[in-house]
């Protein structure tokens, strides 16, 4: 039997993302183990996080600094502004290193069956930023979700009458995807989204 202590931290490590209680029992035991090289080098990066963490006030993106460090970086494309749900997304979007230009977190989507209309998220600072002008391309970087999709729909509609290109990331069959395994939304975007050959 471990102690209270243990048995809490198991129990707070348990919430995370991709940890059940066996995997975080793991993890406690694997922290307890490794002290030295493990487990108190996390605690100061924690410590060292949980002090600086901040909200960037131009993107939403989450950094120790604000601006972030993408908003301030001058090598961006200014001109440039990808749109996105969430920080994760933003993450994910930028480890690839192929979009140049600057982000915005809208903090969610827009969700009928879990109350979230446009006032709960970060449109108005979208619109913001593209009514002070300079940004020639607004990608739509929503998930192919229903709710996703129906963020983006609205989006367009706040920014359709400003002089921006409005773009959408491609869907569909993904590289090395297989017909058979595939859904049948994925497909059916697929076929809507074809283009020519050649």
């Amino acid at each position: 039997m471990a102690s209270q202590e243990i048995d809490a931290l198991a129990q707070a490590l348990s919430r995370l993302p991709g940890l059940g209680p066996r995997s975080a029992r793991r993890v406690v035991l694997h922290l307890m183990k490794k002290r030295e090289t493990v487990l108190q080098p996390l605690l100061r990066a924690l410590e060292m996080v949980e002090e600086r963490l901040k909200t960037c006030s131009t993107c939403g993106n989450i950094d120790t600094s604000d601006p972030c460090g993408i908003c301030a970086d001058p090598r961006r494309d200014t001109r440039a502004l990808c749109v996105v749900e969430d920080v994760s997304d933003l993450w994910a979007l930028d480890r690839s290193r192929l979009f140049p230009g600057k982000y915005h977190v809208l903090g969610g989507r827009l969700s009928a069956l879990d109350g979230v209309r446009p006032e709960d998220l970060n449109i108005d600072g979208l619109v913001a930023r593209v009514a002070e002008g300079g940004i020639d391309e607004v990608v739509l970087a929503m998930n192919a979700t229903l709710e996703g999709q129906t963020t983006a729909h609205y989006l367009a509609e706040r920014l359709e009458s400003y002089p921006i290109r409005l773009t959408q990331l491609a869907h569909g069959v993904p590289v090395g995807g297989e017909l058979d395994y595939l859904d049948e939304g994925t497909l059916a975007q697929a076929l809507r989204a074809r283009r020519p050959v050649g």
